[in-house]
């Protein structure tokens, strides 16, 4: 389904989400809407195509996390992407994770905090820096559009419970990215194409090591 449109309409159906999950969602993206012209949590152009450009993009990180899993960590979660729509879907089919948002900005963590409340899901937001942060231990790490793979990999090191994955969805650039990254690290990882953006993949990282 790699590039094809997924709109609010088919949204449910495309990732089997209860109707209470839209309705999260919903309440998400109208308050996205309404931030928005205050302060610059997505691109303006962005906004029409809200459900497939961001929506969408975050939620088809879901299959690819393992079961069972107990935490998930956020990093750089800005407009709530893709740590909010996470936490609505899990709020549904794993509520017992634990998802942990980073936000430095703290405006934009207001938001989401207050996203989260009106959405009714429970996650916990931190305002610092991740590079400030103590050691998470998170089983699963996740970031979008936040920076190169190896600073990532950089993070995940600090962040990520022995034996957890990443979630790095990356652009274009992602050969590029990995080329770089691999006369740091040592990395098994696996590319899955993005349903979003037929340029796009999803890096999922899974032991690293510096070389």
């Amino acid at each position: 389904m790699s590039g094809v449109a997924v709109s609010q309409t088919d949204f449910a159906e495309v990732f089997d989400v209860s109707r209470e999950t839209m309705e999260r969602l919903e309440v998400y993206a109208a308050l996205l809407v309404k931030w928005n012209t205050k302060i610059n949590l997505v691109a303006k152009s962005t906004i029409p195509d809200i459900w497939h450009r961001h929506m969408a993009d975050s939620a088809q990180l879901w299959s690819l996390a393992p079961k069972g899993v107990k935490t998930w960590m956020d990093m750089g979660s800005g407009a709530g992407f893709p740590g909010l729509v996470i936490g609505a879907i899990a709020s549904e089919k794993a509520p017992h994770l634990e998802i942990t948002l980073v936000e430095s900005d703290r405006r934009k963590s207001v938001f989401l905090q207050s996203a989260a409340r009106a959405m009714g899901i429970t996650v916990k937001v931190i305002t610092k820096r991740i590079e400030q942060l103590e050691p998470q231990n998170a089983d699963i790490l996740s970031a979008r559009a936040l920076c190169s793979l190896s600073q990532l990999l950089e993070f995940a090191e600090k962040h990520l419970k022995p034996g957890g994955i990443c979630l790095f969805p990356k652009g274009a650039r992602v050969d590029s990215e990995l080329t770089q990254a691999s006369s740091c690290w040592h990395m098994a990882y696996e590319t899955f194409p993005s349903m979003t953006d037929p340029d796009a993949v999803i890096l999922r990282i899974g032991e690293f090591k510096r070389v």
